[in-house]
């Protein structure tokens, strides 16, 4: 009966021995074997085994983190105070030196990034600030990448979440925020203004070109009309004998005497000689 216990115990410790020597690493860890207080070896993804009691494995995440970095508050070169909130992306590259040469990796990445925010934004001012955060995210993450090279781990992105400026300062930026656009809207409002009055003027000078290139060629086709009208009653006058000029002019004399016409004194000699010659300028006019 005793030796039975007794068997049963020793394959029970042995079923608890085996089972402590088998480890299990994930895919995305590594595993860090101390034996005897020493480090010994590193343990791949899948199934390993150890010896219990004299081996001790230490699992480390090689998959990229997050570090949220607490607010602070930070004086900006031209003492204004304003409260940063950054993250850090991370992961681990080389898992002996991040169990062996820093004490509490997370802790100290926080620290150094919160360190370093304070000396970079500390040479800047508001407005730089503010604007530069692209700047800040590449200074931060280029400071902690090398002060981290030491502890094994790679620093692949920093981000600032939020910069807030003191209520003060955000009220007087509100306000020129809203200076701003007001002058943009006036300034818009000016352009569209002038260029209406433009169009407008363009529009009243094409106006003003057509109605006078209209006026011109309405003139110039009124005098062709009365050129050619003069020129038939020239050649019908021309034609006449002086008994019916006589008998015309006598009968157009009461019209002609109207205030504003032209009276032209019968003299039948000079009127033939006028005939004439008026034919003749509007026959050699013709000819041409």
């Amino acid at each position: 009966m005793v030796s039975a216990i007794v068997l049963g115990l020793i394959f029970l410790v042995l079923i608890i021995f085996i089972a402590a020597a088998i480890v299990i690493i994930r895919p995305y860890e590594v595993g860090l074997v101390e034996r005897l207080g020493k480090f010994y070896r590193m343990l791949s993804p899948g199934i390993n085994f150890v010896i219990p009691i004299i081996d001790r494995v230490i699992k480390v995440d090689m998959r990229e983190h997050v570090i949220d970095v607490p607010p602070q508050e930070v004086i900006c070169k031209d003492n204004v105070v304003v409260v940063v909130d950054a993250v850090v992306y991370y992961r681990i590259i080389d898992a002996p030196k991040a169990i062996y040469n820093v004490g509490n990796y997370l802790q100290a990445i926080i620290k150094l990034a919160q360190t370093n925010l304070r000396s970079i934004i500390g040479e800047m001012e508001l407005d730089q600030t503010l604007s530069g955060r692209e700047v800040i995210n590449a200074k931060l993450r280029e400071e902690l990448d090398r002060a981290t090279d030491q502890w094994g781990v790679k620093v692949t992105r920093v981000e600032i979440q939020k910069i807030d400026p003191p209520a003060s300062i955000q009220e007087a930026m509100a306000k020129q925020m809203k200076a701003e656009r007001e002058k943009r809207a006036m300034i818009l409002e000016a352009e569209g203004m002038k260029q209406s009055a433009i169009l407008k003027a363009e529009g009243q000078k094409e106006a003003q070109i057509r109605k006078a290139e209209g006026d011109k060629i309405a003139a110039i086709l009124r005098a062709e009309g009365q050129a050619e009208a003069i020129r038939k009653i020239v050649e019908a006058l021309s034609t006449a004998d002086e008994k019916y000029l006589t008998i015309q002019y006598l009968e157009k004399l009461p019209e002609m005497a109207k205030p504003g016409n032209m009276l032209i004194p019968y003299d039948v000699q000079s009127l033939a000689s006028l005939l004439k010659t008026i034919s003749f300028v509007y026959k050699d006019g013709g000819d041409k």
